[in-house]
Protein backbone atom coordinates (compact mmCIF):
# COMPACT_ATOMS: atom_id res chain seq x y z
CA UNK A 1 0.00 0.00 0.00
CA UNK A 2 0.92 3.19 -0.75
CA UNK A 3 0.65 5.28 2.66
CA UNK A 4 2.51 1.92 4.74
CA UNK A 5 4.91 3.06 7.07
CA UNK A 6 4.30 7.13 6.42
CA UNK A 7 3.11 9.23 9.17
CA UNK A 8 -0.38 10.34 9.53
CA UNK A 9 -0.47 14.00 9.87
CA UNK A 10 -3.02 15.92 10.95
CA UNK A 11 -4.37 20.16 11.54
CA UNK A 12 -5.23 20.95 14.35
CA UNK A 13 -5.94 25.05 15.73
CA UNK A 14 -4.92 25.68 19.03
CA UNK A 15 -5.09 29.54 20.99
CA UNK A 16 -2.56 30.29 23.66
CA UNK A 17 -3.87 33.06 25.59
CA UNK A 18 -4.82 35.14 28.80
CA UNK A 19 -7.49 32.61 30.01
CA UNK A 20 -5.17 29.72 29.22
CA UNK A 21 -2.48 31.46 30.45
CA UNK A 22 -4.31 32.38 33.83
CA UNK A 23 -4.83 28.81 34.42
CA UNK A 24 -1.24 28.17 35.64
CA UNK A 25 -1.02 24.40 33.54
CA UNK A 26 2.34 24.63 31.77
CA UNK A 27 0.84 21.52 29.99
CA UNK A 28 -1.58 23.50 28.73
CA UNK A 29 0.36 26.46 27.47
CA UNK A 30 3.03 24.55 25.38
CA UNK A 31 0.16 22.73 23.84
CA UNK A 32 1.44 23.66 20.91
CA UNK A 33 4.91 22.91 21.15
CA UNK A 34 3.52 19.31 23.24
CA UNK A 35 1.65 18.20 20.16
CA UNK A 36 3.97 19.19 17.50
CA UNK A 37 7.40 18.96 17.56
CA UNK A 38 8.84 15.73 17.30
CA UNK A 39 11.48 14.96 20.28
CA UNK A 40 12.07 11.52 18.43
CA UNK A 41 13.74 11.87 15.21
CA UNK A 42 16.84 14.00 14.60
CA UNK A 43 17.95 16.82 15.93
CA UNK A 44 17.25 18.30 12.37
CA UNK A 45 13.20 17.27 12.88
CA UNK A 46 13.50 18.28 16.38
CA UNK A 47 15.00 22.51 15.34
CA UNK A 48 12.62 22.31 12.55
CA UNK A 49 9.69 21.74 15.01
CA UNK A 50 10.51 24.31 17.12
CA UNK A 51 10.90 27.10 13.97
CA UNK A 52 7.01 28.69 14.29
CA UNK A 53 7.41 29.64 18.49
CA UNK A 54 9.22 31.98 20.79
CA UNK A 55 12.29 31.08 22.38
CA UNK A 56 10.96 31.05 25.60
CA UNK A 57 8.29 28.62 24.21
CA UNK A 58 10.94 26.29 23.27
CA UNK A 59 12.70 26.52 26.56
CA UNK A 60 9.75 26.39 28.55
CA UNK A 61 8.77 22.92 26.55
CA UNK A 62 12.45 21.77 27.37
CA UNK A 63 12.05 22.16 31.12
CA UNK A 64 9.13 20.41 31.25
CA UNK A 65 10.22 17.46 29.49
CA UNK A 66 12.92 17.45 31.25
CA UNK A 67 10.95 17.61 34.98
CA UNK A 68 8.87 14.72 33.37
CA UNK A 69 11.43 12.48 32.61
CA UNK A 70 13.95 13.52 35.73
CA UNK A 71 10.70 13.15 38.50
CA UNK A 72 10.07 9.36 36.32
CA UNK A 73 13.66 8.40 37.28
CA UNK A 74 16.25 10.85 37.64
CA UNK A 75 19.06 12.54 35.02
CA UNK A 76 19.56 8.62 33.62
CA UNK A 77 15.97 8.59 32.57
CA UNK A 78 16.30 12.08 31.05
CA UNK A 79 19.19 11.15 29.17
CA UNK A 80 18.41 7.77 27.95
CA UNK A 81 14.92 8.38 26.52
CA UNK A 82 14.64 9.78 23.28
CA UNK A 83 12.99 13.40 24.89
CA UNK A 84 16.86 13.54 26.06
CA UNK A 85 17.67 15.34 23.05
CA UNK A 86 16.56 18.65 24.75
CA UNK A 87 19.21 18.62 27.12
CA UNK A 88 20.57 22.29 26.05
CA UNK A 89 17.48 24.06 25.72
CA UNK A 90 16.39 22.65 29.52
CA UNK A 91 19.91 24.32 30.73
CA UNK A 92 19.11 27.53 29.02
CA UNK A 93 15.97 27.20 30.26
CA UNK A 94 16.69 27.30 33.45
CA UNK A 95 19.30 30.17 33.45
CA UNK A 96 16.79 31.90 31.24
CA UNK A 97 14.08 31.75 34.14
CA UNK A 98 16.69 32.55 36.95
CA UNK A 99 17.05 29.26 38.37
CA UNK A 100 20.61 29.09 38.47
CA UNK A 101 21.20 25.99 40.66
CA UNK A 102 19.25 23.75 38.36
CA UNK A 103 21.05 25.50 35.34
CA UNK A 104 24.82 24.41 36.97
CA UNK A 105 23.10 21.36 37.85
CA UNK A 106 22.30 20.17 34.62
CA UNK A 107 25.64 21.51 33.26
CA UNK A 108 27.17 19.39 35.91
CA UNK A 109 25.41 16.31 34.16
CA UNK A 110 26.12 17.12 31.20
CA UNK A 111 29.37 17.63 31.68
CA UNK A 112 29.72 13.67 32.94
CA UNK A 113 29.40 13.08 28.96
CA UNK A 114 33.01 13.94 27.59
CA UNK A 115 32.48 16.26 26.17
CA UNK A 116 28.67 16.90 25.81
CA UNK A 117 25.84 14.61 25.76
CA UNK A 118 24.99 13.49 22.02
CA UNK A 119 21.64 14.46 20.22
CA UNK A 120 21.02 10.79 19.38
CA UNK A 121 19.50 8.97 21.81
CA UNK A 122 21.34 5.48 21.28
CA UNK A 123 24.81 7.66 21.49
CA UNK A 124 23.58 8.84 24.83
CA UNK A 125 22.08 5.33 25.77
CA UNK A 126 25.36 3.68 24.92
CA UNK A 127 27.90 6.31 26.27
CA UNK A 128 25.78 5.66 29.72
CA UNK A 129 26.29 2.03 29.41
CA UNK A 130 29.94 1.67 28.47
CA UNK A 131 31.08 4.30 30.93
CA UNK A 132 28.97 3.42 34.28
CA UNK A 133 28.05 7.01 34.68
CA UNK A 134 26.50 7.56 38.00
CA UNK A 135 23.95 10.91 38.80
CA UNK A 136 22.87 10.00 42.11
CA UNK A 137 24.19 12.97 43.53
CA UNK A 138 22.60 15.32 41.31
CA UNK A 139 19.69 13.47 41.49
CA UNK A 140 19.49 14.14 44.89
CA UNK A 141 20.05 18.11 44.64
CA UNK A 142 17.70 18.19 41.98
CA UNK A 143 14.77 16.97 44.37
CA UNK A 144 16.07 18.91 47.39
CA UNK A 145 16.00 22.27 44.97
CA UNK A 146 12.34 21.20 44.02
CA UNK A 147 11.65 20.82 47.44
CA UNK A 148 12.50 24.44 48.39
CA UNK A 149 11.60 26.12 45.53
CA UNK A 150 9.22 23.88 43.30
CA UNK A 151 10.25 24.33 39.72
CA UNK A 152 6.84 23.98 38.18
CA UNK A 153 5.79 26.91 40.38
CA UNK A 154 8.78 29.57 39.48
CA UNK A 155 8.18 28.18 35.21
CA UNK A 156 4.40 29.44 35.65
CA UNK A 157 5.22 32.38 37.28
CA UNK A 158 8.33 33.02 34.55
CA UNK A 159 5.62 32.45 32.23
CA UNK A 160 2.66 34.91 33.81
CA UNK A 161 5.15 37.31 33.92
CA UNK A 162 6.17 36.73 29.91
CA UNK A 163 2.78 35.85 28.68
CA UNK A 164 3.16 37.75 25.19
CA UNK A 165 5.96 35.43 24.39
CA UNK A 166 3.46 32.58 24.94
CA UNK A 167 0.47 33.91 23.50
CA UNK A 168 -0.25 31.59 20.18
CA UNK A 169 -3.18 31.15 17.76
CA UNK A 170 -3.02 28.97 14.36
CA UNK A 171 -2.75 25.96 12.88
CA UNK A 172 -0.19 23.23 14.22
CA UNK A 173 0.58 20.03 12.02
CA UNK A 174 0.82 16.95 14.45
CA UNK A 175 2.23 13.47 13.46
CA UNK A 176 -0.23 11.39 15.02
CA UNK A 177 2.60 8.83 15.45
CA UNK A 178 4.59 10.88 17.97
CA UNK A 179 2.69 13.69 19.09
CA UNK A 180 2.51 13.65 22.78
CA UNK A 181 -1.25 13.63 24.42
CA UNK A 182 -2.06 16.02 27.27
Amino acid sequence: MFNEGRSKMTTKHLKIDDSVIDQGDPMAIIAPLWQSVNTYGSKIEYEKGLEQFSYPQRLIFAMMWFIAEFFNGGFYQFYTNATGIVWEDAIDGFELIGIIEAKEILDISASRFHPKPSFSQNDREDYLDSNDTDFEDLDNRIYELDKKINLIDKIVEYIKENRMAFYFQGQIEVDESTHHSI
